[in-house]
Parts: structure tokens; C-alpha cells; sequence
């Protein structure tokens, strides 16, 4: 029974502290309490946002409660995406990366103060949690589960210090620049499309199995990353160094403005690849990772590099911000990140200056000439260029309606730019598609009859 002057209410407990505080303080105490302040200060401002209150700031830790589960991970899942972009600007042996746990449970309040199981569970839960990590608890899950939008990992039950009964843990996953759910949004959307075509030719099970199949692999897939046994995988190195762009990840708020990201990724891919002593991965390749959670490590493996790109782009009316990051895959060491926050306008001068700091992160020299080819030669019309993006976006989705949309963003940036030859190009294109997409109907009609669907 609780004391006198005490009460008991259920709220959601979000913990937080420092991965690795004591390093960072013994390397330099004074830069670290400097940057612990400012972190604190940014991620009460957040929690403020979230309808959360900061119940304790001690040491490295920071506790809020919420009312609310969903107010609680929201919160979580921003305050690691700001700190991300923040740690962009430091070195790497300066970064402050915060773990955080998430429970819902029965506490005692008491003054501005609350104690009990729940709060302890949130802690032990929040040690779970990797550097820049979100780990939850099974009642917390129960409650976001279906209301964000997240992916999550299921860690299983673990017996935890003081608490006799077994606790479900779900890690949050979590992309580059910090954790965001809009890509696992649009994944999702795809995935229920497919799932429409796959009903269409529904029929015998065997048989259908076999025409989803055979159209997914003739029509609708990307080419596919050939993937060895990873007892066999070894890299593939040129003279000089190689390196995977993925793609970048569209911070805008809007799933609709990812066109913007993947054309970034995209020139940034191109920009590297006119380098000659540098090996870089294609679209298709890097582009099958879009939407994952991932493993430096894993994906070098994979694609046989020795670095990868990774990093973020939020774009306004007139404004762009964009992190990007060089990651070493064998020690998973920061080479290079820098944020940029420029004028959209401006975008070509950013995209090359991206790439150039890129080249010499990785200890590339170019000769005069071989900069100047790194240089895009884009559209000098912005509206044309943002046209072309959107039409590229709508071609790759390859059915009736978007190649109609692609058309119309190719011709209107034709108009703009008339004297830009890559928007002819996506206009031939839009062309070529209707006769793939009848040829495909085609196919399809007589695989029906066969299957007497």
C-alpha cells in the first residue's frame, strides 16, 4: 500500500543515457559537459513537443513520462534522429550517442519525483539499446504496434535485474540519419500493390505460385544483387578505392517527395563513378537496400566494398538540408560526415561539393581535368529539373497511370529546359513503356487461357 501523500497512476517512462560517457569525459571533460548541455536542452525541447515531461536529468541519464506510449516511441524515434544529425558535425571521437528505453508501467508519484518497477524496467530496458538505438518493452509494443508505422525486432523474454517476471523486448528499427518510419511506410504501400497483382492470377495454388514468379522476375523486379554463400564472399577491389551509395533517406515528412532523395542519391552516384580509379556500385544495386534496416558490415559484404555512403535530405520551399556520412566497413569508423544547409537553388553547387569531399575522404587525387568531369551539367531551369525527377519516379513504377504522369513531367520540363537532352530521353522512354506494358498484357492474357484462369 503506498504511503500516505503518495499516488499511483500507469504512465509511459522513456529513459535515456550516454554510450560510453565515461571515454568521452576522460578524453575531455570540459567539451563533454559542453556538449551533454546542449543535447539535453534539444531533446527536453522535443519531449516538450510530445506532451512529455523531464522528470530527471543525473549524470548522463535523462527520464521523461508521457501519458501517452505513442507520444513516448514518437518521441524517442526524433530526439534519435535530431541527435544524429547533430553528432554529423562532430568528429568521430567526439560523438555523444544516447540509448534509449521505453516501457508503459504502474509507478508512485510522488512531488514532481516517481519511483517503482516501471521506471526500473525502462532502465533496464534502455540498457539493451544500441548506441543511437531504441529498445521497447512488450507493453509498450502492445500499444505502438499497429499506430506508427515502425518496424521492430522482437529480442525475446529477458530476465532482468530486481524484476522477477520475464520481459518482452522489441528493438525499434531505425535508418540512416537517426530513426524514421516513412521509408518502411512506402515499402509497405508496395508490397500491397504486389500483393493486388499476385490475386489477379490467382488460381491453382502451384500454378499461380509459378506466373506471380515468372512475372515478378520478367517485368517488375530490379536486377538482383548475384549473392554468394557469405563464406565465399570476398571483396571485389579495383586499384583504387570502392564504394556503395545508399540511398539517402527522405526526411521531408511527405513519402511523395522521395523522388528528390533517390535523384540526389542518384547524381551523387554519378558524380563518383566519372572518378577513374574509384569503383562504384550501381543504382540497382545500392537501391535494393532502400527501405531496410542495416549492417554497415553486412551490406560491404555483400556488394564487395570497402566504404559506403549513407545519409539523409529534408527539403522545404527554398531550402534543402542534407547529412551525409562516409563509413570505413571494416571498422565502422565515421571517415567523413558534414551537414549542409543551403538554398535550394543552390543544389548542383551542393551535390557537387558532396562529391568532391567524398573523393578526397577516400584519398583520391584528381587531376584538373578529372574534376571538372565530377561536375554535373544539370538543367539550369530548377522547376524543369524537379520535373525530371518526378517523371523518372513515375516511370520506374511501370503501369498505365504513372507512365501517363511520367509523359506530362517530361514534356513540361521539356518546355522549360528545351535545350536538355536527358528529358527527350524520358520521353522516348515513356514510349518504349507502353509497348512493354502491351507486350506484358500480352503475355499475361495467354498465361490466363494456358491456366484457364
Amino acid at each position: 500500500m503506498a504511503k500516505e501523500g503518495f499516488k499511483r497512476k500507469l504512465t509511459a517512462i522513456l529513459c535515456a543515457d550516454v554510450e560510453g560517457y565515461s571515454r568521452l569525459m576522460d578524453q575531455n571533460e570540459d567539451a563533454t559537459i559542453q556538449t551533454i548541455k546542449i543535447y539535453r536542452s534539444s531533446m527536453t525541447t522535443i519531449i516538450n513537443q510530445h506532451r512529455g515531461r523531464v522528470v530527471d536529468t543525473t549524470g548522463d541519464n535523462l527520464m521523461a513520462e508521457f501519458t501517452s506510449a505513442v507520444d513516448a516511441v514518437n518521441c524517442a524515434v526524433e530526439i534519435q534522429r535530431e541527435l544524429a544529425e547533430r553528432n554529423a558535425e562532430l568528429p568521430y571521437e567526439r560523438k555523444m550517442e544516447f540509448r534509449i528505453g521505453v516501457n508503459v508501467g504502474d509507478v508512485v508519484e510522488e512531488e514532481d519525483r516517481i519511483y517503482g518497477d516501471g521506471v526500473n524496467i525502462a532502465a533496464r530496458v534502455e540498457a539493451m539499446a544500441e548506441a543511437g538505438g531504441i529498445c521497447i518493452t512488450g507493453r509498450a509494443y502492445d500499444q505502438v504496434a499497429n499506430k506508427l508505422g515502425l518496424e521492430y525486432e522482437n529480442l525475446g523474454e529477458h530476465q532482468v535485474k530486481n524484476i522477477s517476471t520475464p520481459i518482452r523486448v522489441y528493438r525499434v528499427l531505425s535508418y540512416p540519419g537517426g530513426a524514421t518510419h516513412r521509408v518502411v511506410q512506402a515499402k509497405d504501400t508496395f508490397r500491397r500493390k504486389s500483393r493486388k497483382i499476385y490475386v489477379s492470377i490467382a488460381g491453382s495454388i502451384v500454378f499461380c505460385l509459378v506466373a506471380a514468379f515468372f512475372l515478378w522476375n520478367n517485368y517488375f523486379r530490379l536486377p538482383a544483387i548475384e549473392r554468394m554463400p557469405e563464406e565465399n564472399r570476398v571483396f571485389n577491389l579495383s586499384e583504387g578505392p570502392s564504394v556503395a551509395v545508399l540511398p539517402f533517406v527522405n526526411m521531408s515528412g511527405d513519402p511523395e517527395q522521395d523522388y528528390f532523395s533517390d535523384g540526389l542519391t542518384e547524381n551523387i552516384i554519378t558524380g563518383l563513378s566519372r572518378c577513374p580509379r574509384l569503383l562504384v556500385i550501381a543504382r540497382n544495386s545500392t537501391f535494393t537496400y532502400k527501405g531496410q534496416p542495416i549492417k554497415i558490415q553486412k551490406v560491404a559484404r555483400e556488394l564487395g566494398v570497402e566504404y559506403v555512403v549513407e545519409g539523409s535530405v529534408q527539403k522545404t520551399k527554398d531550402r534543402v538540408r542534407i547529412t551525409a556520412q562516409l563509413i570505413d566497413a571494416a571498422s565502422g569508423h565515421h571517415l567523413w560526415a558534414e551537414k549542409f544547409d543551403e538554398k535550394f537553388k543552390d543544389i548542383f553547387m551542393l551535390q557537387d561539393e558532396i562529391t568532391l569531399k567524398l573523393v578526397s575522404a577516400l584519398e583520391v587525387q584528381l587531376t584538373e581535368g578529372e574534376q571538372a568531369r565530377l561536375r554535373l551539367k544539370g538543367p539550369s531551369n530548377l522547376e524543369a529539373y524537379m520535373k525530371g525527377l518526378k517523371g523518372l519516379q513515375y516511370i520506374r513504377r511501370f503501369n498505365k497511370d504513372d507512365i501517363i504522369k511520367a509523359r506530362q513531367n517530361a514534356e513540361e520540363a521539356i518546355a522549360l529546359a528545351p535545350n536538355f537532352a536527358g528529358y527527350y530521353v524520358l520521353l522516348a522512354a515513356t514510349h518504349l513503356q507502353d509497348i512493354d506494358l502491351v507486350r506484358h498484357h500480352l503475355h499475361l492474357s495467354l498465361l490466363q487461357k494456358r491456366l484457364k484462369i
